[in-house]
């Protein structure tokens, strides 16, 4: 197994940090990282894993750790056409090929790294969206549009949420404008 890139993350509307390393192997590819942050429940440690194949199709992601008191132990796959969340199948997004988790910025990489983002013009990637929440599994709709090199304008409107995300080139976000940008290095 390869580490190819690793990411540490401030959190900008609360305290908090993440930091993610990008693996590959002859399978595919796994996003391994922790995100530590002040939640509405109280302090939140989460340790995640996700896995995509060759092409960068999700696979499965596990989510562990605490958020206040509230244990968080959460197992996503997908397979053909079925999402499961905990063993049981989420109907409704057997269309989706991407696994966004809600509080993290490193899992967008998967989309920006499966599909070719073209200048000027919008792409819409809904994803698969684990809302640590509610610990629901839905549908995000996303919008992404190359405005300009490593700059992508991005819209998730029933979160309300837009802005413009710069990009490392390793491909993982550097600013997430108001939510994450990357911790300087010493």
């Amino acid at each position: 197994m390869a580490i190819l890139a690793s990411m540490l993350w401030r959190r900008i509307d609360t305290p908090g940090h993440d930091t993610c390393r990008l693996e590959e192997d002859q399978n595919g590819w796994t996003l391994l990282g922790t995100s530590i942050f002040r939640h509405q429940f109280g302090p939140a440690s989460l340790s995640y894993s996700l896995k995509c194949d060759s092409r960068w199709n999700t696979l499965s992601a596990r989510i562990r750790g605490i958020a206040g008191n509230q244990h968080i132990d959460y197992l996503v796959s997908h397979e053909g056409e079925s999402w499961t969340l905990n063993g049981d199948i989420v109907p409704g997004l057997g269309h989706l090929v991407d696994l966004d988790l809600s509080f993290t910025p490193a899992t967008n990489l998967v989309q920006l790294r499966r599909v070719p983002i073209p200048e000027k013009e919008p792409v819409q990637l809904p994803v698969a969206w684990l809302d640590i929440d509610t610990g629901k599994l839905v549908e995000l709709q996303q919008t992404y549009e190359l405005r300009a090199e490593m700059q992508v304008w991005y819209e998730a409107p029933s979160v309300g949420y837009k802005g413009m995300l710069v990009l490392e080139p390793n491909g993982f976000i550097r600013r997430y404008p108001n939510l994450w940008e990357e911790e300087n290095a010493l």
